[in-house]
């Protein structure tokens, strides 16, 4: 009987026979065309179900077992607390495994989201002309600890992750003009060559998808009712569930990202989560989504003063721009989320992230072509005319134009 065999006779629930059996075809499909393997590990539902899945997979013989699994967690320093405390644990779980490499990946101090916003005075991310987080904190440390990994290693790498169709609409539309790119096939999960490399791993590196064809409901099956079992690894996963709306998380169906995303219409993990007895004290919480539309509020940040010229005579586009935050917005944000922070016993700003944000503020620390001269933007704007000139009118003459 084989180890996938083995899956369906041991659960209470059926997971989906056929949807393992490709996740396994699919791995074993590419899984020897590289000397190395690796997977991108946020510590959210799917990633976990990929990691964990695939771990049984290698332990129960059905996959040849590598000299090295290096397993990336994308630590953003802003997650939810379910989802650090089932990261921390499986991590420990990883570690007494000699094969596998975990590799904690964080951005560097002064990129960090909240060193970025408090400290240098980058607004938060916003969806329309300033999304710069998931890039800064995510994307480029994982590729940059990825190429550190495998600077020095012959070969090539294939990171395996936990995309996962359904989970996102553009998402879902970049699989579909992609799907045939690098030799995949349909129902061999995403095999990808072409990549945003980081330096040093430019053609060493392919990704692979082997939960894309899952449904969310099969997540859950494997997470709340297999992966805990001792026979497929003991997983402390079920608290995942916590995250995601606990026993009705199927239906619920709550994204995570980091804790009150500027970029969410409406944080439901969060909601769902303030709402139950064991992380009830994590409602203060709530108030991160209305600090930082405070903070993106025009009263709170500079602009630029009158109209720019480019180098070559040029009007520059949008002259008159919002900027960064002010340093006395900054100063205020600060506390207002060390507040916070106290009142929900988490660390959103640990004293290393606090330290470097005041010596920033102290410095009078500013983005790029920006030094706090600006004036602020609510104070007025400058119309520019189309001669060029420039006539200065109020800002609440602005209002509701």
């Amino acid at each position: 009987m084989t180890a996938v065999d083995n899956l369906f006779a041991a659960g209470v629930r059926m997971l989906s026979t056929e949807a393992v059996e490709l996740t396994l075809q699919s791995l074993r499909a590419y899984w020897d065309r590289h000397e190395h393997v690796a997977i991108a590990w946020s510590g959210g539902k799917d990633s976990t179900a990929t990691l964990t899945v695939m771990i049984h997979m290698i332990e129960s013989g059905e996959l040849t077992r590598p000299k090295k699994l290096y397993v990336f967690y994308a630590d953003t320093r802003q997650e939810l607390p379910p989802i650090q405390i089932a990261a921390d644990q499986v991590i420990a779980l990883l570690r007494l495994r000699d094969w596998i490499e975990v590799i904690v990946v964080r951005a560097p101090l002064d990129k960090r989201f909240m060193v970025y916003i408090l400290g240098r005075g980058v607004p938060p991310p916003n969806n329309n002309t300033l999304r710069w987080c998931t890039r800064q904190i995510k994307v480029e440390p994982m590729a940059e600890a990825l190429a550190l990994a495998i600077a020095d290693l012959p070969g090539t790498a294939l990171m395996i992750t936990g995309v996962r169709q359904g989970e996102s609409a553009v998402r879902d539309d970049r699989i579909e003009m992609s799907c045939s790119k690098d030799g995949a096939e349909c129902g061999q999960g995403w095999y990808q060559q072409v990549l945003p490399q980081a330096k040093g791993i430019k053609g060493r590196l392919a990704t692979l998808a082997p939960i894309l064809h899952w449904r969310v409901c099969i997540v859950w099956d494997w997470l709340k009712v297999y992966a805990p079992q001792p026979e497929f690894g003991g997983w402390p996963v079920k608290i995942l569930a916590d995250a995601y709306g606990g026993d009705d998380a199927e239906e619920i169906n709550a994204r995570t990202g980091c804790i009150g995303c500027p970029l969410a219409v409406k944080d439901t993990a969060l909601d769902y989560l303030c709402g139950t007895e064991e992380w009830a004290h994590l409602a203060p919480l709530q108030e991160l989504k209305p600090l930082y539309r405070w903070m993106r509020k025009p009263e709170q940040r500079h602009r630029k003063a009158g109209a720019e010229r480019l180098k070559n005579g040029d009007m520059a586009k949008n002259p008159q721009r919002m900027g960064p935050l002010s340093l006395e917005a900054r100063a205020i944000a600060l506390e207002r989320v060390l507040d916070i922070q106290r009142r929900a016993s988490v660390d959103l700003i640990n004293a290393e992230e606090e330290a470097r944000i005041r010596e920033l503020i102290a410095a009078r620390t500013y983005p790029d072509k920006w030094d706090g001269s600006e004036p602020n933007a609510a104070v007025w704007l400058d119309r520019v005319n189309q001669d060029g000139s420039v006539e200065p009118i109020l800002y609440r003459d602005m209002v509701g134009q």
